[in-house]
């Protein structure tokens, strides 16, 4: 499930315009709403709490990692975001932004406006972070600070490095360190920053993981984690044990499910072998804020817009009733 990180390679700082077929990608891909008026009005009139156990009311909002319609959106950005909407989301995580092109092509302001005629906010963003980590140069952290806050996000995430970057404990410590740096950077402007999971970061380095690193060395007052659950049981490890041995540091979940044939592919939230209601169940152990559905791929033949729905459906439905 390389596709993903190669998509990421490829992508720099620059982002639109890349077309692939779903068939072939696999792999994977945060919260602050400015103005509470952009919920859509299926969060508005929606007071229950966030799924049996979670004691936590403020999980009946439901986002999406805009990554899932990579292949659709750099194309029709108002067409997508508008289906979005219509699909019952209320949040969308960006990705691939760039200082040049911004969003698919619309600068902050513009971006932040389709999504308010759309009564959706955007709370998390996906950014570039290969750069800063080789450099130490702050700059490109500022430029994503300033549209991040302009956009309206919570969260600043980290959503992949590549794997020069970390192939070794002591290169680990290396990201540690510039995440903390980074996230000074994001506190002193009202943003956190999140640093986003695949299941590389599980691998052993002597008695410890790459994954151990960054829990242990990042600021928790600071460095939040978004758990991508479908790579933390990838890897071999289970959503709610990681929950109750890191109380609260998982603010925000990658929600999608794991292929019955085919656990490298993902699938439609519920159709698939993850027990999502036991993980659901310890969302407040989790410390959890926000929830992005993600499907990496669809099935031959399925509409995408089609897939989201019933993706959102389930969780809506099923595990936040």
């Amino acid at each position: 499930m390389n596709n993903r990180r190669s998509f990421l390679q490829k992508l720099g700082l620059l982002s639109a315009g890349v077309a692939f077929a779903p068939s072939l990608l696999t792999s994977c891909d945060s919260s602050k709403p400015t103005n509470t008026d952009n919920a859509s009005a299926d969060a508005s009139t929606d007071t229950s709490t966030a799924g049996t156990g979670t004691g936590n009311a403020r999980i009946s909002d439901i986002g999406i990692q805009l990554y899932t319609l990579r292949e659709l959106l750099p194309n029709d950005v108002k067409g997508v975001i508008g289906k979005v909407a219509q699909a019952g989301y209320n949040d969308v995580e960006t990705y691939g932004y760039s200082v040049d092109k911004g969003y698919w092509g619309l600068q902050p302001n513009a971006f932040k406006e389709l999504l308010q005629a759309n009564n959706l906010v955007s709370t998390s963003g996906h950014y570039e972070f290969g750069q800063y980590m080789k450099d130490g140069n702050t700059d490109i952290v500022k430029r994503y600070i300033e549209a991040g806050n302009i956009v309206g996000h919570k969260y600043i995430t980290v959503p992949y490095l590549g794997e020069e970057l970390r192939n070794s404990a002591d290169a680990y410590k290396n990201i540690a360190e510039k995440v903390n740096k980074a996230a000074e950077l994001c506190k002193a402007s009202g943003l956190k920053l999140a640093y986003h999971n695949h299941d590389f970061e599980f691998k052993q380095y002597g008695n410890t993981t790459g994954y151990d690193i960054l829990l242990k060395e990042t600021d928790p007052a600071m460095v939040s984690f978004e758990a991508d659950l479908f790579w933390m049981e990838k890897a071999g490890h289970k959503p709610v044990d990681m929950f109750n041995q890191h109380k609260g540091r998982f603010v925000m979940w990658h929600v999608k499910d794991m292929d019955k044939n085919s656990p490298d592919l993902n699938t439609e939230i519920g159709s698939g072998t993850m027990d999502y209601k036991a993980i659901f169940a310890q969302a407040q152990t989790s410390g959890l804020d926000r929830i992005f559905v993600e499907q990496e791929n669809f099935a031959a033949g399925m509409d995408p817009f089609k897939s989201i729905k019933q993706s959102r459906d389930y969780v809506k439905n099923t595990l936040l009733a």
